[in-house]
């Protein structure tokens, strides 16, 4: 008898996170990628001569504000918790 006990607590357990969890994770994930994609590039061929283009918008402003963006979604979505009620 305590052998179905265990199988049926077993069974019954669920996962830490659910649907909702995870969907925020790749959404902070994407966001994170693509700041580390503006990112890159800036870079010039030749090591004589100085490329300015590495200090433009994209790599010094936007980039690291998705980078920081998808890390604040991220932490949402682990602290997010999909069993609250409503009252």
């Amino acid at each position: 008898m305590s052998k179905n006990n265990k199988v049926e607590q077993h069974a019954k357990q669920e996962f830490i996170f659910q649907k909702k969890n995870y969907m925020f994770m790749f959404i902070g994930l994407a966001c994170i990628a693509i700041g580390f994609i503006l990112m890159s590039g800036g870079g010039s061929d030749d090591p004589n001569v100085f490329n300015p283009e590495i200090y433009n918008f994209r790599r010094i402003r936007l980039a690291p504000t998705l980078v920081l963006i998808g890390l604040g979604i991220e932490i949402y979505a682990i602290l997010l918790n999909p069993h609250k009620k409503k009252d």
